[in-house]
């Protein structure tokens, strides 16, 4: 071990452990003053005992050559909110690394050493002691046999859905690079036990290392204040939440963490509606594309010979010369219609005046699909990052409002094609996407209204009376040329 003196905070959580708290201090490993400038945190939950006397008395006794800073809660904040106090004096005052201990000496503070030693040479983001790791350990440390089935039970579920391979997600014993802890927004977490799970989960997704290291496993006459049927709800049905807002099905802001965000936007450029904006197209045919322009649709357009003029954003719909005899305005992205529907077709009405037999192609999500259906049965509405409920949408359609919105604006709706949900982003398998996707598209004909995930619009601008106007005097114009023409060879005869 190299002399790194960075700052450690040891992060003692304490509620009703007047007759442990002084073991456990009294058993942190003087060394650790060696390596690292050590700091003990003790916060008393809102004991009513005396865990918040014995805890200051060895403070003001200096009991241990470390700083001492003991709390108290005046209201308890319960197992999580606790947590999150501490780790926000961890990172309001600027140390390097936080080790969590239980007051209650359930974990063995004697392990510190090992365990923060990971952390400090950046092998890590974060270090577990695990209870599981030597085979037998947990049991014969007196863990109940019930609590180990269910550990592992639990464990195994978690690992399934997150991709994980964690011996058990159910220590308290835990350790965190500070910087980790800031990048996360474990203030949102649950005050409740499975705050714990939470914490992992924002690890796992900001794409943070998790190590873990055995520990000895020590159950002694303390009192157990988990509730273990609500535990296992909450732990089981916060994973699979979190699971399924990888698939934009639910949406919480705790779990939406930095790495997940850069991922989706490179896994979202995958075949998704593109091939049914293709299929629209005629060969050879002009087409202005307004938003991505993804590879995938690309190569769809060339092998049909088209010409592609490629745009960002729709300011470009002030520029009417980009025209330039396009055939196809193909707007790539359901963000287009999330926001000001009305004024962004009014804006491509107007930019396509003098060419009406444009067609106009989008996809726009269907707030009607089945699942969103059975989502308000269950009382739940939540906004996804992607998906039909995007957090940026204002403004939502069935397949109804949508073609309202298209003829109250001066488009005719031509075809509204329905999509399947993307399955390449859900399935590792592209042989099992195509499965899916196959039965989606039976279901589709069968109620597109219901079982459309999105649709693909096709719509035509109608003629603005300036330009029925403009049409009618050409016609007379030409009616009148005709009749003169007439009238002269009439005349000429006569």
């Amino acid at each position: 071990m190299t002399n790194i003196k960075g700052k450690l905070l040891i992060f003692i959580v304490a509620y009703h452990a007047e007759r442990t708290i002084e073991q456990v201090v009294s058993r942190i490993p003087l060394a650790l003053a060696q390596d690292y400038d050590v700091e003990v945190l003790i916060i008393d939950d809102s004991s009513g005992d005396e865990t918040f006397l014995r805890g200051e008395l060895m403070r003001r006794g200096q009991k241990i050559p470390f700083k001492m800073t003991v709390l108290f809660n005046p209201v308890n904040q319960g197992y999580g909110g606790n947590q999150k106090i501490g780790y926000h004096y961890a990172v309001e005052n600027g140390f390097d690394w936080v080790a969590l201990v239980h007051g209650d000496g359930q974990y063995a503070p004697e392990c510190l050493p090992q365990l923060v030693d990971v952390l400090a040479n950046g092998q890590a983001e974060a270090v577990f002691g695990s209870r599981m790791l030597a085979k037998g350990g947990a049991l014969k440390g007196g863990m109940p046999l019930y609590k180990y089935i269910g550990n592992k039970i639990l464990t195994t579920y978690q690992n399934t859905l997150l991709g994980t391979n964690l011996s058990e997600f159910h220590s308290g014993y835990r350790l965190y690079a500070v910087k980790a802890l800031a990048a996360v927004p474990f203030e949102l977490n649950s005050n409740d036990f499975h705050f714990d799970t939470e914490i992992i989960i924002q690890f796992v997704n900001a794409e943070f290392r998790i190590k873990e290291l055995p520990i000895p496993t020590f159950y002694g006459d303390e009192v157990c204040r988990v509730n273990g049927m609500a535990y296992a709800w909450n732990v089981s049905m916060t994973t699979l939440q979190a699971r399924l807002q990888r698939y934009y099905i639910f949406y919480d802001r705790k779990f939406d963490c930095s790495a997940r965000k850069r991922r989706e936007k490179s896994r979202y450029d995958i075949r998704f509606v593109d091939q049914q904006l293709a299929n629209q197209v005629r060969n050879g045919s002009t087409v202005l594309i307004i938003g991505a322009a993804r590879e995938p649709l690309l190569r769809d357009m060339e092998k049909k010979e088209c010409r592609i003029i490629s745009y960002k954003d729709e300011d470009c719909l002030v520029e009417s010369q980009i025209l330039a005899g396009a055939d196809y305005i193909v707007l790539t992205d359901t963000k287009f219609l999330g926001h000001y529907p009305e004024q962004l077709l009014a804006k491509l009405r107007n930019f396509s005046i003098e060419a009406p037999d444009i067609t106009l192609l989008l996809p726009v999500g269907n707030v009607a699909f089945a699942w969103i259906r059975l989502m308000l049965l269950c009382g739940r509405f939540g906004y996804a990052r992607r998906g039909i409920l995007n957090t940026w949408h204002q403004r939502l359609f069935t397949k109804h409002s949508l073609q309202q919105l298209f003829l109250q604006n001066g488009f005719t709706v031509l075809q509204l094609t329905g999509v399947p949900v993307p399955y390449e982003l859900i399935c590792s398998s592209a042989k099992t996407a195509s499965v899916f996707r196959a039965v989606h598209l039976v279901l589709i004909a069968l109620w597109k209204n219901l079982f459309s995930y999105q649709f693909v619009v096709m719509a035509k601008p109608q003629p603005t009376l300036q330009h029925l106007l403009k049409r009618a005097k050409q016609a007379a114009a030409e009616k009148q040329a005709a009749h003169d023409s007439s009238f002269n060879s009439n005349s000429t005869r006569s």
